[in-house]
């Protein structure tokens, strides 16, 4: 079995010193590493540009209270307009609050306990319980630190108006009513829907 190894062992040797031997061959292996070489640095520039796009997409800004509201108006007007015997329409939406945001937190508690006692048989006990809360911070891609925010409280809709060409009629009227409170979910005594002058 050894001289089998040792065979198989020549057997490479000649073939590995019969490539570098050749200059064909030897010009094909050099080929194939500069090849390999520059598909390793062409993965780690599209690694850099795919991580780039990535921060740019996260980084988009967070919608304001007042686009959250335009935007209902648009979606609800091209709703309405919709609705048969509705005719032309313009709606306005208003807020209660704006979007909130939840902050991740830690809270730390101790809880403290003293205990005097005279020579006599009066004794004192004191308890402080004290909790710390701070806001977990993360750093951004920019470096500056902001607080890790946990959830999105979107803003609460405190009414609705509708004035439309067909608010006069209570078919209408109601279907209207019916639409916006099941699009929004939210009562129909936050909905008003005016016939247009």
């Amino acid at each position: 079995m050894k001289a089998n190894d040792s065979g198989l062992k020549e057997e490479k040797e000649t073939i590995l010193s019969k490539l570098a031997g050749n200059d064909f061959y030897r010009k094909i292996i050099i080929v194939a590493g500069l090849v390999g070489i520059a598909f390793i640095f062409l993965s780690s520039y599209l690694n850099n540009y795919h991580t780039d796009n990535t921060k740019t997409v996260s980084s988009q800004p967070t919608v304001t209270a007042e686009q959250y509201a335009e935007e209902l108006e648009t979606s609800l007007t091209d709703l309405v307009t919709r609705i048969q015997g509705a005719g032309a329409a313009k709606v306005l939406v208003t807020l209660e609050r704006s979007t909130q945001y939840v902050y991740a937190t830690e809270e730390k508690k101790s809880n403290q306990t003293t205990e005097d006692k005279s020579d006599g048989s009066t004794t004192k006990n004191e308890a402080n319980d004290n909790t710390e809360t701070t806001y977990i911070l993360v750093k951004d891609a920019d470096g500056a630190q902001k607080a890790l925010a946990v959830t999105e409280v979107q803003p609460i809709i405190k009414g609705v108006v509708v004035v439309c060409d067909g608010g006069d009629n209570p078919v209408v009227q109601q279907d209207i009513i019916s639409a916006v409170t099941t699009a929004l979910d939210i009562t129909s005594v936050r909905v008003c829907v005016i016939k247009a002058k």
